[in-house]
């Protein structure tokens, strides 16, 4: 029980952070999305190395780097994340917040799936029906956007996938150690991406002054936290947990589109959005019901590998 209401702490903490991303973006759009992750990957190395010395875990992590089969799982899981991070940045700076939010309501169901599938996690039948409604909600809100919705669906599959390999990978790992481990394997395709370009089209980030600057270097610091709480989330909880928990970042950008951009809301989208809301509070009003009875009834959370 004190495991599973500490992973919700944490699980709470993130998505709520990650919530507020479309607003930090919109702060830098100037900078462009292809160089933005870059410069985020980067500082976020760099806040992981100072985060290691803090912490003292500096063994952990270059344990992690000669453990080859845990660093081919972080290897992967970290070219997810790159994905994941590269759509969300293109989808914020080109005005399709909205389609963002779609794709972290449909992420859900990815997660949820791969934890029934995969990882033999049992659903509860008020979680089936929740599931279900929020299915129903997901394909009227995507017909009602009126184009193929590649970011949503972009979003929703990185991150599902990337949910997935970071549990069977980061069970037994802290979640610093695991951010710094992905970041490290990212770093390369970072660095190409930002040569490129910078031969493209130069490098902007320092370019419109001092505040534009300090939030791109302060992106490391906005990457990090939430990715450790989720990585500590992940260690606690089965994936339909974190399935339904995700549902709390796409309503935070979802109103951050609809009424801070003021992107179009026709009235089939509001169907759409409106019941994956009542699919998220019967899920919420089920984990309660959960959380309040003995330990022994709670969902089993031991690993079940992928391979």
């Amino acid at each position: 029980m004190q495991r599973t209401r500490a992973g919700l702490g944490y699980g709470l903490g993130a998505y709520l952070l990650w919530g507020v991303f479309p607003f930090y973006f919109g702060l830098i759009a100037m900078v462009g999305p292809f160089e933005v992750v870059p410069w985020r990957v980067a500082m976020t190395l760099v806040f992981c190395a100072v985060l290691l010395t803090a912490m003292r875990r500096w063994g952990p992590f270059l344990a992690l780097l000669r453990t080859p089969r845990l660093l081919g799982w972080f290897a992967l899981s970290s070219l997810l994340l790159y994905a994941n991070w590269q759509i969300f940045v293109i989808g914020v700076m080109t005005g399709h917040v909205i389609e963002t939010a779609l794709g972290y309501f449909i992420n859900p169901l990815f997660t949820i799936l791969i934890g029934v599938i995969f990882r033999k996690e049992p659903l509860s039948r008020p979680q089936w029906v929740a599931v279900g409604i929020a299915a129903v909600g997901v394909v009227v809100a995507a017909v009602a956007y009126g184009s193929f919705p590649w970011i949503a669906l972009g979003l929703a599959l990185s991150f599902g996938l990337y949910g997935a390999v970071h549990k069977h990978a980061g069970e037994t790992i802290d979640g610093v150690s695991g951010l710094a481990a992905e970041t490290v394997v990212s770093l390369p395709v970072a660095v190409v991406q930002l040569v490129v370009v910078a031969q493209l089209a130069g490098v902007t980030a320092f370019s419109f002054g001092p505040g534009v600057a300090a939030l791109v270097l302060v992106s490391g610091v906005m990457t990090a936290i939430p990715l450790i709480l989720f990585g500590e989330a992940a260690r606690r909880l089965p994936l339909a947990y974190l399935g339904f928990l995700q549902f709390l970042t796409p309503v935070l950008g979802f109103l951050y589109g609809a009424f801070v951009t003021r992107e179009e809301m026709p009235a089939a989208r509001w169907i759409g959005f409106v019941a994956v809301w009542i699919a998220l509070v019967i899920l919420v009003a089920d984990m309660v019901r959960q959380l309040r009875r003995s330990p022994e009834a709670q969902p089993n959370t031991a690993p079940v590998p992928l391979d």
